[in-house]
């Protein structure tokens, strides 16, 4: 045990036992629900877009740990706005263990081509609440992931609209705030990777899909949202 474990202890964010961010428990707790089509929100096979909802600027599927309740829930709000940011690697471990527990074979695709063209890319903060919050949240998940995925690893979109927060709009509000929101940064690279978009929720899912359409217009060749939670 570290120093730093005894002066700030780890404590299961479902049920508050000592020793770790999730106990076995909690950790079977997880709720998931089916995987959805990110267009219509139907049930999709891996979370992959419909053939027929498929549109050029559209995601190409959604996968999402679980559900947005306990013990996702805590955890996530304890990461945003606690500042625990060492919670991100347990969270993305997780991540990947049910990843390859229920998807493997789209996991084994991203590991077979990631020399060649997989990169994980963020949802990125205005530079207001970022430099208020101190981290973003979805730049830490994604650091983690591309290492543990051995991908690469972009920060190829900036926010250039200070938005409302999203919390508490609804579904033609939230599109409303966010359209604009998002250009291409001189970091993009590579135009025609396939990306792993991260973000912590899906809720209407209108961030992720306005971060996609920056990302196809500037030649992405396949976008993947990710998050924690939805």
């Amino acid at each position: 045990m570290s120093i730093l474990d005894l002066l700030f202890p780890k404590v299961c964010v479902g049920c508050g036992k000592w020793g770790s961010y999730f106990c076995p428990q909690c950790i079977q707790n997880i709720v998931q629900h089916d995987l959805i089509c990110p267009q219509c929100k139907r049930v999709a096979i891996g979370g992959a877009t419909h053939p027929g909802c498929r549109r050029k600027y559209n995601l190409d599927g959604l996968w999402s740990l679980g559900a947005y309740q306990n013990p996702l829930k805590p955890a996530i709000q304890k990461l945003k706005y606690k500042f625990v940011s060492d919670l991100g690697i347990t969270l993305v471990d997780l991540m990947i263990e049910y990843w390859a527990k229920y998807q493997p074979q789209f996991l084994e695709e991203i590991k077979k081509d990631r020399g060649v063209g997989w990169v994980v890319i963020p949802v990125p903060l205005h530079s207001k609440r970022q430099k208020w919050r101190g981290f973003n949240q979805s730049a830490l998940l994604g650091q983690i992931l591309s290492k543990n995925l051995g991908l690469g690893y972009q920060e190829a979109l900036k926010r250039i609209k200070y938005t409302k927060p999203q919390v508490g709009l609804k579904g033609w509000d939230r599109k409303v705030n966010i359209k604009n929101a998002f250009v291409l940064n001189s970091t993009f690279l590579n135009h025609k990777s396939s990306i792993l978009l991260i973000d912590d929720v899906w809720t209407t899912g209108s961030t992720l899909k306005e971060c996609c359409y920056v990302l196809k217009k500037g030649g992405a060749k396949k976008v993947w949202a990710i998050t924690l939670a939805r």
